[in-house]
């Protein structure tokens, strides 16, 4: 796990995905490396990323589900690589908030129709991206909980790839150290302690649009077979 903590915040994504990049230099000029982006957070982040260290980059779109009454709370997430959907579960809130089976899918259905969406406008007629075999880089802006990249970890997993590595500008110390179990290698450049949110890591944190997704990728250099 790579963790520096030499700095209290960045100015905004494009300085995050700068500096994250630079903790990932050992990645750079290779041909079998794919930075797949987050939204809408993650992509700016991570189209930094793959500028700067020569890579491909897509989109990999991902749902939090979150609790019904209370919406910020995740009681899991869904990810989505190609045809695959992945659902990851929060077993701690749902037994503790006594979520209904009932109630589960009703949040699920309606965040699978919005990743349906999503994902249908961000690609486009772009085919999804294949990964197996490849060093596949997952970025997102932050790593709060670790519900919504761990359903993203999920779904690429299932795709087999060569290397699999979580990148986030900020994150909890404790989710990161959660999820180095579950992939090859996590990069994280901040982990401020106490750690109460993403945003803190951030001096501009405003919300990402789909154009500004849309504008990201269209920049990019697209994957290849």
């Amino acid at each position: 796990m790579n963790l520096r903590r030499h700095r209290n915040r960045f100015a905004d994504r494009i300085e995050a995905g700068r500096a994250l990049a630079e903790l990932l230099s050992a990645y750079a000029g290779r041909d079998d490396v794919i930075v797949l982006g987050l939204p809408r957070g993650g992509v700016p982040v991570a189209a930094e990323v793959a500028a700067r260290i020569g890579a491909a980059l897509d989109v990999l779109v991902v749902r939090k589900l979150g609790v019904p009454t209370h919406p910020e709370l995740a009681m899991g997430a869904i990810g989505c690589v190609g045809d695959t959907v992945e659902v990851v579960t929060n077993d701690t809130v749902l037994s503790g908030l006594h979520i209904s089976p009932a109630d589960f899918d009703a949040v699920y259905q309606a965040e699978l129709r919005e990743l349906r969406r999503r994902t249908a406008a961000y690609r486009d007629d772009r085919p999804p991206v294949r990964v197996a075999g490849r060093t596949v880089i997952i970025v997102d802006d932050g790593l709060a909980t670790g519900a919504t990249i761990r359903a993203a970890v999920a779904a690429v997993r299932r795709q087999q790839p060569g290397r699999l590595v979580v990148a986030v500008p900020v994150g909890a110390l404790d989710s990161c150290r959660q999820l180095d179990a579950e992939v090859d290698e996590v990069v994280c450049a901040l982990t401020p302690e106490p750690f109460r949110a993403v945003r803190q890591g951030y001096a501009d944190f405003s919300e990402t649009s789909d154009e500004q997704v849309l504008a990201a990728l269209a920049t990019s250099t697209a994957p290849t077979d």
